[in-house]
């Protein structure tokens, strides 16, 4: 179940949690790292300027697929970190319709603790990548995705 003050879906609850348990800042940049390491490769012909996040200082690419009501994302960084923002992003959104996406709001990032972690830039572009997220999710509801 999510948790009542924020109603996140139940996989980026899990998410928060986790994170939420871990004290120490340098303890939160190994989880980060641990979901970089475990996020599924994207195909480089994907690596495309319409599938790049704007507002990064590293390169991040976000697309989106639609099957059965659902959205599936696959991402890539260069960065180790904002690899693990990523990562953790895809993990807690996949799967969901596009209305429980556009539902969420980013302020979960503070319940995690990443936020007083991580620097003004990559605080800044995980937004931009969350937004994307986002964007492409409401691209999907209004049927006007690609």
């Amino acid at each position: 179940m999510s948790s009542p003050e924020t109603s996140l879906p139940p996989n980026l609850a899990r998410i928060v949690e986790k994170f939420k348990r871990r004290s120490d800042p340098k303890k939160r940049y190994e989880q980060l790292l641990w979901y970089a390491k475990k996020l599924e490769a994207m195909p480089e012909e994907s690596k495309v300027e319409e599938n790049k996040v704007k507002g990064c200082v590293s390169q991040v690419y976000i697309t989106a697929d639609f099957q059965d009501g659902k959205i599936w994302y696959k991402g890539d960084s260069d960065a180790q970190l904002v690899k693990g923002l990523v990562a953790l992003l895809i993990e807690g959104l996949n799967g969901l319709t596009p209305n429980e996406i556009i539902e969420v709001t980013p302020d979960f990032i503070e319940e995690t603790g990443l936020n007083v972690s991580l620097t003004p830039s990559r605080a800044n572009g995980f937004y931009n990548i969350f937004q994307m997220m986002k964007k492409k999710a409401l691209a999907f509801q209004l049927g006007t995705s690609t």
